[in-house]
């Protein structure tokens, strides 16, 4: 981790798995302090928290441990702030990626009933610009933290694996340079927390994994004082998705009362598309749809059925 600021000396802190934390807890002493305007660098490893390499296989995805995935870098402590105000987390840049991993863990996903077995496809994010998930299918990389939050004001230690109202395992693709993410400080010097990047995602991470990758990450910091918001919020500079609409989307749709169950049919109906389409296999289908297709709520008021899409980017096909 690097802190910039006009008044101080550059603090590195490169060992991440000391300077990291699994879940949330107010009472973990934070990693340092920093004014409202500094910038830090965090290097930050991938999900797995080091389980996984180049040459993992399905059988080290069945044999993952559960009590290490996902640790977060932090906690910062932003000086002055208090609980009431917000905290704007600017997302400067992601860099040094050099591969990643998509995984199927039994149990875990949109369509965990549908894929019981553990598989992994490992990923050469070297380009910077475009990975190749198989031949001829080639992923747009907007690097982004799939965690990032602040500690919650109820004591005791918090699953790191929900999204909550202090942020947390939001997966929100859209969080690349650029952005601003404003959190809802909930406790004294809010204790701000990051991890879990992520080289590529659909909106939805339908199987449970993005293109996880350890990356460099360097975000910004501004405090508002008294400025109260009950849950996150965002700001993107410019259209969130220009590749991928250069070309234009293949669409299936589900719908029903139940918008999970809608959701799970209409990434069902894009995996038929991709395996008919495409000749990959269903589990390669269903890992594209979490890096690469785009769930969206097309209607909601139309009771007694909402309706779901999901987008795929023709894109991405050579």
């Amino acid at each position: 981790m690097t802190i910039h600021h006009h008044n101080h000396p550059y603090m590195t802190i490169h060992d991440f798995h000391s300077h990291s934390h699994i879940g949330w807890d107010n009472s973990i002493e934070p990693i340092a302090e920093v004014d409202s305007g500094q910038t830090i660098s965090y290097e930050i490893v991938e999900a797995s928290g080091g389980q996984f390499n180049r040459q993992s296989t399905a059988e080290d995805v069945k044999n993952v441990d559960f009590s290490k995935l996902n640790p977060v870098a932090g906690p910062i402590y932003i000086k002055g702030a208090e609980p009431g105000d917000t905290l704007e987390v600017e997302m400067i840049d992601f860099r040094q990626l050099e591969w990643g991993w998509t995984a199927i863990v039994p149990g875990f996903g949109l369509l965990a009933d549908d894929f019981p077995d553990p598989a992994i496809k490992i990923i050469d994010l070297a380009d910077r610009k475009k990975a190749e998930f198989l031949p001829g299918i080639d992923i747009f990389l907007k690097p982004f933290p799939g965690t990032i939050g602040v500690a919650l004001k109820e004591p005791g230690n918090h699953s790191i694996v929900p999204p909550r109202h202090n942020g947390g395992n939001m997966d929100i693709r859209h969080l690349v340079k650029g952005t601003k993410l404003y959190l809802p400080v909930q406790v004294e010097g809010a204790l701000f927390s990051i991890g879990d990047t992520h080289a590529a995602q659909g909106d939805g991470e339908v199987c449970g994994t993005a293109i996880e990758a350890s990356m460099e990450a360097t975000v910004r910091f501004k405090l508002h004082k008294g400025k109260t918001i009950a849950e996150p919020r965002y700001e993107i500079p410019g259209p969130p998705t220009p590749e991928a609409d250069s070309m234009g989307y293949y669409v299936t749709t589900g719908h029903g009362p139940d918008l999970y169950k809608a959701s799970q049919n209409a990434i069902r109906y894009m995996i038929e598309h991709i395996v008919d389409t495409y000749g990959v296999t269903d589990e390669e289908a269903y890992m594209l749809c979490s890096i690469a297709v785009d769930l969206r709520i097309s209607e909601i008021v139309d009771a007694p059925n909402w309706l779901v899409s999901a987008f795929l980017p023709n894109a991405i096909f050579r």
